[in-house]
């Protein structure tokens, strides 16, 4: 639920967006829910109790916006092995237009990527190397990755 602030502790159950299931539950309905910190502004992605900026606990979960431009980026060649053969491909870390920065998938090779690409965030099914890398309860959850925009 967006406007959600964070619960106190024991007070909360798996559907919350500031669990890991919530967060990816939310991901799965195609919003993206960040933590934005009362106190200092931060924005946590995915959402956390506390804020990592300040440590207060006054969080309030949000929607992100789906956009925002390559941070950094790598290329992984030597992924664990449930995903080599998806080798390489290019992970970057994204700054969405609200500042807060994701990392994840570029859908581009690595010779394509560029600091500064606009992008935009796309929500998927988890492939079967992905599943086979994934613990029991996260193989389900769905898989983000950036897109050129």
């Amino acid at each position: 639920m967006t406007g959600e602030r964070a619960p106190a502790a024991g007070e909360y159950g798996p559907d919350s967006p500031f669990t890991l299931p919530g967060f990816f539950d939310a991901l799965g309905e195609g919003r993206l829910l960040g933590g934005e910190c009362g106190d200092c502004g931060a924005v946590l992605l995915p959402p956390r109790f506390a804020c990592y900026a300040c440590g207060s606990r006054d969080v309030t979960a949000v929607e992100q916006p789906h956009t925002g431009t390559v941070y950094t980026y790598t290329q992984v060649r030597r992924p664990v092995p449930a995903l080599e053969p998806e080798a390489p491909f290019t992970v970057a870390v994204v700054e969405l237009d609200s500042g807060a920065r994701l990392s994840g998938r570029l859908t581009v090779e690595y010779e394509e990527a560029e600091i500064g690409m606009p992008v935009e965030l796309s929500v998927r099914e988890p492939t079967e190397h992905e599943r086979e890398a994934a613990l029991a309860c996260e193989a389900d959850w769905p898989v983000h990755a950036f897109e050129p925009r």
